[in-house]
């Protein structure tokens, strides 16, 4: 199947977002794709800022994006848009990082007021790096993400069937595109 690259662009370590994307993983994994997970905020933060395109954790993770077939884009919504920390790795990957990829973009945000960061700020970025097909994206309240007692990700119901449809039409597009005849 397809080799998925999931991205968490949190800059927290106990991030919702970044425990959203992995159980996401999981549904990727379980339809057979490949799933190859970079938290970003694993990278070296000069390089990062400093914008050194030629740090070797730099090159690696824009190798990652080269591999996959398909990127779920995972993101904090902070002040109407994706975080900075994610903004810093995708200007650092080449102008069309994206081409022939089909995207997944995912937010996560504390109030419905940040419903359309995933359309009018996240959209536009990865449709300007050549994404071939962006998948419907999808928001999550925050307050919908919970822990359960075994320390699982613990999604409200109806949040849960939703990102089940996303995910699912995410994984239906991918594994059509690896099933087209090359040209």
């Amino acid at each position: 199947m397809a080799t998925v690259l999931s991205v968490s662009g949190s800059p927290s370590a106990a991030s919702r977002t970044a425990r959203l994307v992995r159980h996401l993983d999981t549904r990727l994994t379980a339809r057979g794709h490949n799933v190859i997970p970079l938290d970003v905020r694993t990278l070296p933060a000069a390089a990062l800022l400093g914008a050194d395109f030629a740090h070797p954790a730099i090159r690696e993770a824009a190798a990652l994006f080269e591999r996959a077939d398909g990127v779920v884009i995972g993101t904090p919504v902070y002040k109407a848009a994706y975080s900075g920390l994610l903004k810093s790795l995708l200007d650092l990957l080449p102008q069309y990082a994206l081409t022939g990829r089909t995207v997944l973009p995912l937010a996560t945000g504390g109030s419905t007021a940040h419903v359309l960061a995933v359309d009018y700020a996240l959209r536009p970025v990865l449709a300007s790096m050549g994404a071939e097909h962006i998948t419907p994206g999808w928001f999550v309240l925050d307050s919908h993400l919970g822990t359960a007692q075994d320390g699982t990700l613990d999604i409200e119901a109806e949040t849960a069937r939703h990102l089940e449809r996303v995910v699912d039409g995410f994984a239906a597009a991918l594994e059509r595109r690896t099933l087209q005849p090359a040209a």
